[in-house]
């Protein structure tokens, strides 16, 4: 089954593009809107230091698949890859498979990564911690690379993953931080927000994966009404917020390819 209603992809703009293709290969008339636009490290220097002591870690966290790609870009030339390799020791950590394939893609080896299940259709860092839980201890080292955002600072992240350097750090690891880059809301002209605001109202789905995107989408238009506004959302906390913020009809999905498009199609 295909469908004609219009899905808008607010991921950031290399990942919305790969998911237009894919939605799009599926019959559906998918376009991109990025809702977060990708910078690069707001501390190159920092983001070189923790190259240079990569061996003092245990583990290294990638938020996402943006986390991936603008780490290893800062990698320094003639560096043995950490995550490759008979002898490597460093374990990478990550959320979904989004991001183990940017892991995989960039040269990591699978056995080096420790990931959710995919049977069991939940990637967050709840369900990260059930799979790696055993292997945090007192003095483990784990970094965790993420993106900055402008109004809030280097440390700024999803609840997820504050959630996950809390858990690590009651049970005694050493937890780190780097910005790997930067995480900016985007600038409307008048005819996007024209369009924006049809869109909220047309019966399009709105294919929603983070709370950031989606509160630069409601701060940028604040005096719109989203009750008629339909959205697939890819974790319970995004629905939640989309049902906070006025969405009158919001649909959880897991962020698999086949359960998004299962959840749009019921709503055709």
């Amino acid at each position: 089954m295909s469908s004609t209603r219009r899905v808008i992809v607010t991921r950031p703009q290399r990942e919305a593009l790969a998911w237009v293709g894919d939605l799009r290969l599926r019959g559906m008339d998918a376009v991109a809107l990025p809702l977060i636009c990708i910078g690069p490290a707001p501390d190159p220097v920092a983001l070189r230091r923790v190259w240079g002591a990569l061996d003092q870690f245990d583990a290294v966290l990638f938020v996402s698949g943006n986390a991936v790609e603008h780490f290893f870009a800062a990698k320094p030339p003639g560096l043995a890859h950490p995550l490759q390799g008979a002898q490597a020791r460093l374990r990478a950590f990550v959320t979904g498979p989004g991001s183990q394939a940017a892991l995989v893609a960039a040269g990591a080896s699978a056995q080096q990564i420790d990931a959710p299940p995919l049977e069991g259709r939940v990637f967050d860092s709840e369900a990260l911690w059930q799979q790696v839980r055993h292997r945090i201890c007192t003095g483990y080292r784990v970094l965790i690379v993420r993106g900055s955002d402008a109004a809030t600072g280097p440390r700024a992240q999803g609840a997820g993953r504050d959630w996950f350097g809390e858990q690590a750090a009651a049970a005694g690891a050493q937890v780190h931080y780097v910005a790997a880059y930067a995480r900016a809301a985007p600038v409307w002209t008048d005819a996007q927000r024209t369009w924006i605001g049809q869109a909220a109202c047309d019966g399009s789905v709105w294919l929603l994966s983070s709370g950031q995107a989606l509160n630069n989408l409601t701060a940028s238009l604040p005096a719109q009404t989203w009750g008629y506004a339909k959205a697939v959302a890819t974790h319970a906390r995004i629905a939640k917020a989309a049902r906070a913020a006025g969405f009158g009809t919001v649909l959880e999905s897991s962020p698999l390819l086949a359960d998004i498009t299962a959840s749009i199609e019921s709503l055709a």
